[in-house]
C-alpha cells in the first residue's frame, strides 16, 4: 500500500474533551482491558478444557467469539494505555495502518460470527432432528474460516480505500486510534466520492448480517411459541436471549458510529470504547451467566487452578 506523501508518524489527539483525566481514565481502561482479558480467557479454558463442550456447535463458536474478544480491544487499548500513562502519543504509519485493518477485520468477524451463531440457534431449534447433519464438525469449520476470510477481505478493501490516498500534513489524529472516520479529515484530496463508498460498505455489511439474524430469531420466536413445555419455553428463550443480549451491544454502536449523519466526536470515542472494552467484558458474563454447562465448566477449571496453587 504506497504512499507519496511524507507523513510518516501520526499524533493520537486521544479522546476528545478528556483533558488532564489522563490518570483517571489509564486506571479506568486498564482495569476494564485486564477484566476483558480475564473472562474471555476463562471462558476459553472452560471450553477448551471440556471436550464434549468443544465438540458442540454452540460452544465451538462461542470459543471463536472469545478468543476474536481477546484480540479485537487489543487492537487499541495497549497504545492508548502507553501514551496515558505519559509516554509518546506517535504511532508510525504502519502501525496506523495495522490497527485500522485488525480493527475492521476483528470487527467484521464478529460480525459474522454472530450470523453464524443465529444460524446455528435457528437449526437447533427449528430444526432439533437435523441439527447433527446440518452442523456438523465440517461444516462448523467451514462457516469459522469462512466469518474470518469475508472479514479479512472486508477489511483490507476498507483499509485500501483509506490509504491509498495521500497524507500530506497535518498528522494529528483527533481520537485515541486510527479510524475512516478521522484519518480521511487528514487527506489532502477530495474524500466525497470515498466516504459515500465507506459509508455504503460499512453501513451496509452489519444491516445485512443484522437482517439475516433478524430473521433467525423470528423463525425462532415462532418456533419456541409452538413448544407446550413450559420449561422447554423457558430453556430456548434462556438460550437466545443471551445471544440476542450480545449482539445488541454488538451492532448497536457500529449504527451511531458509523451511520450517523453529522458526527460527534465525543459521542463516537464514548461509544468505542464500550464497544471496544466493555462488550469483550461483558460477552463472558451474558453467556457464562445463563448457561449452566459453562459455569460448571467453568467451576472445574477455577477449582483445578486452585490445587495447582496450593500445591
Amino acid at each position: 500500500m504506497r504512499n507519496a506523501s511524507l507523513v510518516t508518524e501520526f499524533i493520537l489527539l486521544g479522546i476528545p474533551h478528556t483533558e488532564d483525566l489522563e490518570t483517571m481514565l489509564f486506571v479506568l481502561f486498564l482495569s476494564f482491558y485486564i477484566f476483558t482479558l480475564m473472562g474471555n480467557l476463562l471462558i476459553l479454558l472452560a471450553i477448551v478444557s471440556s471436550a464434549r463442550l468443544l465438540h458442540t456447535p454452540m460452544y465451538f463458536f462461542l470459543c471463536k467469539l472469545s478468543v476474536c474478544d481477546i484480540f479485537f480491544p487489543s487492537v487499541s487499548s495497549p497504545k492508548m494505555l502507553f501514551y496515558l500513562s505519559g509516554n509518546s502519543r506517535a504511532i508510525s504509519y504502519a502501525g496506523c495502518v495495522s490497527q485500522l485493518f485488525f480493527y475492521h477485520f476483528l470487527g467484521c468477524t464478529e460480525c459474522f460470527l454472530y450470523t453464524v451463531m443465529a444460524y446455528d440457534r435457528f437449526v437447533a431449534i427449528c430444526y432439533p432432528l437435523c441439527y447433527t447433519i446440518i452442523m456438523s464438525h465440517r461444516a462448523c469449520a467451514i462457516l469459522a474460516m469462512g466469518t474470518s476470510f469475508f472479514g479479512c477481505i472486508q477489511a483490507i478493501f476498507l483499509t485500501t480505500l483509506t490509504f491509498q490516498l495521500p497524507y500530506c500534513g497535518p498528522n494529528e489524529v483527533d481520537y485515541y486510534f486510527c479510524d475512516i472516520p478521522v484519518m480521511l479529515k487528514l487527506v489532502c484530496a477530495d474524500t466525497s466520492a470515498l466516504e459515500m463508498v465507506g459509508f455504503i460498505s460499512v453501513g451496509l455489511m452489519p444491516l445485512s448480517c443484522f437482517l439475516l439474524i433478524l430473521t433467525s430469531y423470528s423463525c425462532i420466536v415462532y418456533s419456541i411459541l409452538q413448544i407446550r413445555s413450559t420449561e422447554g419455553q423457558r430453556r430456548a428463550f434462556s438460550t437466545c436471549s443471551a445471544h440476542l443480549t450480545a449482539i445488541l451491544l454488538s451492532f448497536m454502536p457500529v449504527v451511531l458510529i458509523y451511520l450517523q449523519p453529522t458526527p460527534n466526536p465525543w459521542l463516537n470515542a464514548t461509544v468505542q470504547v464500550l464497544n471496544n472494552l466493555v462488550t469483550p467484558m461483558l460477552n463472558p458474563l451474558i453467556y457464562s451467566l445463563r448457561n449452566k454447562e459453562v459455569k460448571y465448566s467453568l467451576r472445574k477449571v477455577v477449582e483445578e487452578m486452585a490445587l495447582i496453587h496450593e500445591k
